[in-house]
């Protein structure tokens, strides 16, 4: 069996349908409210525990329901969590205002994760030494993600950053020679062109790009792109630690996004390995 460290984010998204979005010192009516575990650490998780990957997940949550919310849901899930972190602060939260048009408003509150620092990245070294392979992005602290792919780097174990959401500018040099793969969208490509690893961009509709090869897409029906990134990185670094080529990795990784955009909801969303099968099955377009 494959087994795979993460460490990364977990958060959930308060999402509110209205007809408009209220001015200044106004309250509106909403249509619709749903509440959903997200955060792309506990996302590309669950995405390579469904793959039938023995996965370690480091992350930091509030000691408050949406924390015990999470724990559950890994313990449902298979994800091993012994090691997340329980702060004071809460646990994070994204606020979505989305109106008839589908444009939206979002404000996020990173809360415990924070409170995620290198010093919980020493006491998980076990975890990331005794893995196949290292997944770390970037919706936790840059330093705490450093830590992460250093310690992979000193125990020999492969690492992949997925530097999602996009950095303001480019990242250190430095951060990224420690990553063997690293797995931009288009937009955050120009922030990780430094890379001497692998650069593996994913191009949604048209597939991705390994180094300057394309790989072709599989066939989808489109009905929501949130959280294609993760599903795509969770297969990717199954493939990989289950000694795939990079090229049929990146393979896994188009599948599973495909399978990804036909659903509604990132969690629910993300394949087993039995749909993930079958997509490969699928011919790929162009």
């Amino acid at each position: 069996m494959a087994r795979i460290a993460v460490v990364g984010s977990y958060g959930v998204g308060l999402t509110f349908e209205l007809d408009r979005v209220p001015q200044r010192g106004e309250t509106v009516t909403g249509t619709t409210f749903r509440t959903d575990p997200g955060g792309k650490g506990s996302n590309q998780a669950i995405g390579a525990a469904r793959l039938g990957a023995e996965v370690d997940l480091l992350t930091a949550v509030g000691e408050d329901a949406f924390g015990d919310g999470a724990i559950g849901l890994w313990r449902d899930e298979g994800v091993l969590a012994d090691g997340v972190v329980r702060s004071p602060l809460p646990t994070m939260v994204g606020a979505i205002l989305v109106e008839p048009s589908g444009h939206n408003r979002i404000v996020i509150v990173p809360g415990a994760l924070t409170a995620l620092t290198p010093s919980h990245v020493d006491g998980f070294a076990d975890a990331i030494a005794v893995a196949d392979l290292l997944l770390v992005q970037l919706e936790i602290p840059l330093e705490t993600a450093q830590r992460a792919l250093e310690r992979a780097r000193r125990a020999g174990v492969r690492a992949i950053l997925n530097p999602a959401p996009a950095p303001p500018e480019a990242l250190p040099r430095e951060v990224l020679e420690l990553a063997d793969y690293v797995t931009p969208n288009e937009t955050e490509a120009p922030a990780v062109q430094a890379a001497p690893g692998t650069l593996v961009v994913t191009i949604g509709h048209e597939g991705a790009r390994l180094n300057d090869d394309p790989v072709p897409p599989f066939p989808a029906d489109c009905v929501d792109t949130t959280g294609a990134g993760d599903a795509f990185n969770a297969a990717f670094a199954v493939g990989l630690a289950e000694g795939l080529s990079d090229r049929e990795a990146v393979q896994w990784g188009c599948a599973a996004g495909a399978h990804m955009v036909e659903h509604t909801g990132v969690v629910a969303g993300l394949p087993t390995r039995r749909q993930l099968e079958a997509r490969l099955a699928r011919a790929p377009v162009g």
